[in-house]
């Protein structure tokens, strides 16, 4: 074998659910992914992968290659970072994961202007709507919003970020002002699939009083983007976050509904594998975010 490469290969295949999808992440062509995967088989003289399988199935060999295999690539990364630390450099690649709305509106620009800034880092931004889901051990950091349910990772909070429950104003005029939390199941509403959460189901809380209300919808989408213009166009009530609807708001598009009550906070939140021992750009980056947000996110600017 070839000592850390041909275990980093392995782990990308084991990462994937096809030979296809490795060989996009490793930036190769199919034909060459199966090439080099004979190869190995051929210098062990055992097979690793069972291609008889629908799906990629790894033999008992293969699984004990990974398994032992990845403890060492991680170490000799590690290495590698802190032989680069000590030389005064950060050099490599950050790879980043974000939900799509937030990712396109803002963190695309703060990326590139990171890597404008520090030319030695290679930047990789993947945009998902299940960026918790596909974490994972490919990402260095992982954007989340809201609420950071059981997770390994390690999150760090970036910015405040507020939910509202919104809809336009020709929607209020035709279906009437809301005055409870209560009316909202009355009214139609729309809904956006993220995280595995139960987006039917919205938490109010005022003072001490806490309530949920399960509403309805007839429009459901995973991009945030789309229900926002769903609402515009008077279709229904969302709950966006406050980074989303801020600017539909100022400028009249969109009108906040119950403002009394309080929904959730869902601050944006850096998630991390480990707390210490991070690569230098990897922490680079973090207090980039924050200075960048700070003091004020851009969505509560005047």
């Amino acid at each position: 074998m070839n000592d850390m490469l041909d275990l980093k290969f392995l782990l990308a295949i084991r990462d994937n659910d096809t030979l296809v999808a490795a060989a996009h992440q490793l930036g190769i062509t199919p034909s060459a992914v199966t090439q080099r995967l004979q190869q190995m088989e051929k210098r062990l003289n055992v097979q690793l992968i069972d291609r008889s399988a629908r799906r990629l199935c790894f033999t008992g060999e293969g699984e004990l290659l990974c398994q032992r295999g990845k403890p060492l690539v991680e170490q000799y990364d590690a290495l590698m970072d802190e032989l680069t630390h000590r030389r005064g450099g950060f050099a490599g690649i950050l790879k980043i994961n974000a939900p799509f709305g937030f990712g396109r509106r803002y963190l695309a620009d703060a990326a590139a202007d990171f890597q404008q800034l520090y030319p030695e880092v290679e930047i990789a931004l993947t945009l998902s709507d299940r960026p918790m889901v596909e974490a994972g051990d490919r990402f260095d950091v992982v954007l989340h919003i809201g609420e950071l349910r059981s997770s390994s990772l390690i999150g760090r909070t970036i910015a405040a970020n507020s939910r509202f429950i919104c809809a336009a104003p020709d929607f209020v005029a035709r279906c009437g002002q809301p005055e409870s939390p209560e009316d909202l199941a009355r009214l139609p509403c729309i809904a956006l699939r993220e995280n595995n959460e139960d987006v039917l189901l919205w938490h109010f809380t005022r003072g001490r009083t806490s309530t949920s209300v399960r509403v309805s919808s007839a429009l459901v989408s995973n991009d945030g983007d789309i229900t926002r213009l769903w609402a515009a166009r008077g279709l229904g009530v969302i709950m966006r976050s406050e980074w989303d609807v801020a600017q539909a708001l100022r400028a009249g598009t969109l009108i906040r509904l119950l403002p009394g009550w309080k929904l959730p906070d869902a601050n944006v939140i850096a998630l991390t594998h480990q707390r210490e021992g991070l690569p230098l750009r990897t922490r680079r980056f973090m207090h980039f975010l924050r200075d960048r947000f700070a003091p004020l996110p851009p969505w509560r600017e005047l």
